[in-house]
């Protein structure tokens, strides 16, 4: 079994090499809930929800080899193979996320062996194997890593035909999926392929959840204390409209800004102390690109 280094290096812009202890806790918190959910849910009901990690399954069932053992081969593999056509552009906590994975998959086929899931019922294990592998995925996802596998495809196949990378991972977890059908039945087959939908929901609302922002609109005649407080206080940038009320014919000036949850309710708060009659309006985004947030 590969022995994982404790310190984990990042590529950063440049060529230079970074150790994030925060991510590095995230990241590892995010494998250990994937992997309850893929170890005591998914795998001893051969629920094969595409993936590398899917493809090990069909493998380990097909050849006497610990499942573990196979996706980190797998994972080399498609490492060595990204590297070769990819270039650099996979940093060492995906390295590290993947092979952590692999060992500790593999260690708990050691200690507690699962030869038969916690339940017979198949709908069961596959929601609670999907909830919670895919939370433990939605973190590791949304601290820019991942755990290999079909990712590395996905980026492949787009590089050639230019497919949307979405949609080149759902061709690579089809075709895994499709041969789970065939492997483990049909029945098991149909159950994969639900599994793929619910877990790329899940995902998916985990992100926006991990990254969802508040774009705030503020009309108050404290216009220019509330203006400073943002600016200095909670360190956001602001954009000033200038607006004419519909019934009213006033002008006013119009405060724009984007914020996390925890500085909407310093501003929401502030605003209220110093004008119980301002306007606030709120909308939540989800994604935001730009100079002070995350790409």
């Amino acid at each position: 079994m590969v022995k994982l280094s404790i310190i984990v290096l990042v590529f950063e812009r440049g060529g230079n090499l970074k150790f994030d202890f925060k991510k590095f806790m995230l990241i590892n918190l995010g494998i250990l809930i994937m992997t309850v959910g893929l170890y005591y849910f998914l795998m001893p009901s051969k629920l094969a929800v595409g993936g590398a990690t899917g493809a090990a399954m069909i493998l380990s069932y097909l050849i006497p080899v610990p499942m573990g053992i196979i996706l980190g081969v797998l994972n080399i593999i498609l490492f060595i193979t990204a590297f070769l056509v990819l270039g650099r552009e996979f940093g060492g906590y995906t390295i590290y996320a993947s092979l952590a994975l692999s060992g500790l998959i593999a260690l708990l086929e050691i200690v507690t062996p699962m030869a038969d899931p916690f339940t017979d019922d198949l709908f069961i294990n596959l929601i609670f194997g999907i909830l919670i592998s895919g939370v433990g995925m939605g973190i590791v996802f949304n601290n820019n890593a991942s755990t290999g596998g079909t990712d590395i495809i996905a980026k492949i196949i787009n590089k050639y035909t230019h497919m949307d990378i979405g949609k080149s991972l759902l061709a690579s977890d089809f075709l895994i999926t499709l041969f789970a059908g065939l492997v483990f039945g049909a029945r098991l087959g149909m159950y994969a392929l639900l599994g793929i939908v619910i877990n790329s929901f899940v995902i998916d609302k985990m992100i926006s959840g991990f990254n969802v922002k508040i774009n705030m609109l503020i009309i108050s005649i404290e216009f220019d204390l509330i203006n400073s407080y943002i600016l200095d206080d909670i360190g956001r940038g602001t954009t000033i409209y200038h607006a004419s009320g519909g019934y009213s014919n006033d002008d006013k000036r119009v405060i724009n800004t984007i914020v996390s949850r925890s500085e909407y309710i310093k501003i929401r708060d502030f605003v209220k102390s110093i004008d119980d009659k301002a306007f606030v309006s709120i909308s939540y985004i989800t994604e935001v690109e730009g100079e002070g947030f995350t790409f």
